[in-house]
């Protein structure tokens, strides 16, 4: 996650991992809306880290645990004031890489940075509540519905999704990106896992900016995400561009949605061949999965040409 919009990313490994958050180590920051978070300590005995521990105690209580992975740990909480659910993500300081700089020049994880340039106001991206800084670690907090699936598992509890279902979910993820698009965010890592659904409204989130980074024009040279959702390009000439990329994330997404499993995982070489799909599926969501899944980047289509599609539009064509 780092600040402004960058230039080419500085040469790194070839590494295939999903990488965990980038980040940084900074002071304390409040977030306007949120709620606040402690202040430097008064007492020099007490660490502002040892506050933000207390406070963590004080106004949360920390539940089951939702999720792990390279980045850390997720749990449920509940905020006391006001019983409200959260998600508390807790990341090991040693797990995070890269520093940015939020607007009012407070120092912090780059995963922090781009939350606070997509999640304001916006819906379909998880919000950012609040952020503390530990001794060991940095937590964030953050919304959850009371009564949310992640697409993975929604999928998986109906073995695939209808056509309808799968367009109002995937239209959803579609306006999300092209909000982060459009502040300069590329995610890196759009998958089942990342996208939340509230049971109660069906409304999509995208959450876990972990492997996130500043969109640019010119190609990246270093992968961050899920290995099985990188582009033919990355595996063949060690570099991509963001909005293909991100084009062929959404065909594996809709595929999944719609078939209820991954389109490369049975080894079917993608760099040629025509895709086989079901018979079930409608003409136009069989055109799109392909479009989207073109072997070669410049045939993709881009993400504006997507919400033109037919199929995405619910336009039936003879």
């Amino acid at each position: 996650m780092e600040i402004a919009a960058a230039g080419p990313e500085p040469a790194a490994s070839r590494s295939k991992e999903r990488t965990p958050a980038d980040a940084g180590a900074g002071p304390l920051e409040r977030r306007s809306g949120a709620v606040a978070g402690p202040g430097p300590s008064a007492d020099s005995r007490v660490s502002p880290a040892g506050k933000a521990q207390d406070a963590l105690q004080e106004r949360y209580r920390v539940g089951s645990l939702l999720g792990r992975g390279g980045f850390g740990r997720v749990f449920a909480a509940t905020r006391l004031s006001d019983g409200a659910p959260v998600a508390i993500k807790r990341v090991p300081r040693n797990r995070i890489r890269r520093w940015g700089e939020l607007p009012n020049g407070t120092s912090a994880p780059v995963e922090i940075v781009l939350l606070e340039k997509v999640s304001t106001g916006f819906p379909g991206v998880i919000q950012l509540l609040e952020w503390l800084e530990l001794p060991n670690s940095i937590v964030m907090v953050l919304e959850r519905p009371e009564r949310c699936q992640d697409l993975q598992h929604f999928i998986r509890a109906r073995g695939f999704l209808t056509e309808q279902v799968a367009r109002e979910l995937f239209c959803q993820v579609l306006e999300a990106v092209q909000h982060c698009t459009s502040c300069g965010v590329f995610h890196r890592d759009i998958k089942p896992e990342n996208i939340l659904v509230d049971l109660a409204t069906g409304q999509a989130k995208l959450i876990d900016f972990g492997c996130g980074t500043y969109l640019q024009e010119t190609a990246y040279t270093e992968f961050a995400g899920t290995p099985s959702y990188s582009p033919p390009e990355w595996s063949q000439f060690g570099w991509y561009h963001g909005e293909a990329a991100t084009v062929w994330t959404l065909g594996i997404l809709l595929h999944q949605m719609v078939c209820g499993k991954h389109p490369f995982r049975r080894g079917w070489n993608r760099s040629y061949g025509q895709l086989p799909l079901p018979q079930r599926l409608s003409h136009d969501c069989q055109v799109l999965i392909r479009w989207c899944l073109s072997p070669h980047s410049l045939d993709r289509p881009s993400l504006e040409d997507l919400l033109c599609e037919p199929w995405v539009q619910d336009i039936h064509l003879p």
